[in-house]
């Protein structure tokens, strides 16, 4: 029955439209559970390490693109804007202790739940979302060393 949706083209389709690349999703599906594909904890440890190298380097594009996304921003004068500095964040997510790998998704819950841009007043949803960005990063980082410094 799937393969005839497939084959058969929509009302209005042509049929020149259709992908050209044959695939067939269920043994894509098969080949994922059989387990004959392996990965070793060194292979993901390495692709993680290759991931976070560039870090700062992020951080300063992440903040240039805050500093241009905020520069319009209208502030109400009894407001105290969220600061958006990673060294602020750092301390406000409590990465100045230190912490066990499975205390960073907690973490990442909690700061999500009082941060998220879907939480917060509408004027102050560019500001969340920079602030979820660098938490993430912060806490991708920091969980990195903290996997880095158990393996030692």
């Amino acid at each position: 029955m799937l393969d005839d949706l497939f084959v058969a083209p929509d009302k209005g389709e042509e049929a020149g439209a259709r992908s050209s690349i044959p695939f067939d999703y269920l043994s894509v599906a098969d080949e994922l559970h059989s387990g004959r594909i392996k990965l070793s904890g060194e292979t993901f440890a390495a692709e993680y390490r290759e991931a976070g190298a560039d870090l700062a380097s992020e951080f300063v594009a992440l903040l240039d693109q805050a500093k241009l996304a905020l520069a319009g921003e209208e502030l109400k004068p009894e407001e105290k804007l969220p600061p958006i500095d990673p060294e602020s964040i750092a301390v406000e997510l409590g990465l100045d202790q230190p912490k066990q790998v499975a205390d960073f998704g907690r973490m990442r819950r909690s700061f999500a739940f009082a941060n998220h841009p879907d939480r917060v007043a509408p004027h102050l949803r560019q500001r969340a979302m920079i602030r979820m960005q660098v938490a993430n990063m912060l806490i991708d980082e920091a969980k990195r060393l903290a996997l880095a410094g158990a393996r030692r």
